[in-house]
């Protein structure tokens, strides 16, 4: 079975998000790593070479394959800054319609700028994701 790409790593967080090279995203991403952190209560770990996530939980599918993943998590891509919730949680496209200006997929949310969407609603988003893989996982 393939080993996990995705995993814990030493890599320092600050070090991660200095390297981003715009001024304003680099910004963003210290905003949303501190109010990742103050909503779970866990420091931020590089998850992967791109992935700062917060919080752990073990998976484990059908296939047998398992592993271990943040319980949420952002990542500042070229184009966006995506940020990895829980594909379900209680009222997430009614706070989706009161978020902003954002794209989605499966389990992530796609934004440009954090001035671009409501962060009281990012607030609650992250809280509800968070309460659903608690609840799912451990």
């Amino acid at each position: 079975m393939a080993k996990n790409k995705t995993v814990v790593t030493i890599q320092d967080v600050r070090d991660f998000l200095e390297k981003v090279t715009d001024p304003l995203k680099r910004k963003d991403c210290y905003l949303i790593a501190a109010l990742m952190e103050k909503q779970t209560g866990n420091e931020p770990k590089m998850w992967g070479t791109s992935i700062v996530g917060f919080g752990s939980y073990h998976y484990k599918y059908a296939s047998g394959h398992e592993g271990d993943a943040p319980l949420i998590g952002f990542s500042p891509r070229s184009t966006a800054i995506v940020l990895y919730m829980a594909s379900e949680f209680e009222n997430k496209e009614s706070l989706l319609l009161q978020l902003g200006k954002h794209k989605t997929g499966k389990g992530c949310i796609y934004i440009k700028k954090l001035s671009d969407v409501n962060v009281q609603v990012l607030v609650k988003m992250i809280d509800q994701s968070v309460s659903h893989m608690k609840m799912l996982y451990q």
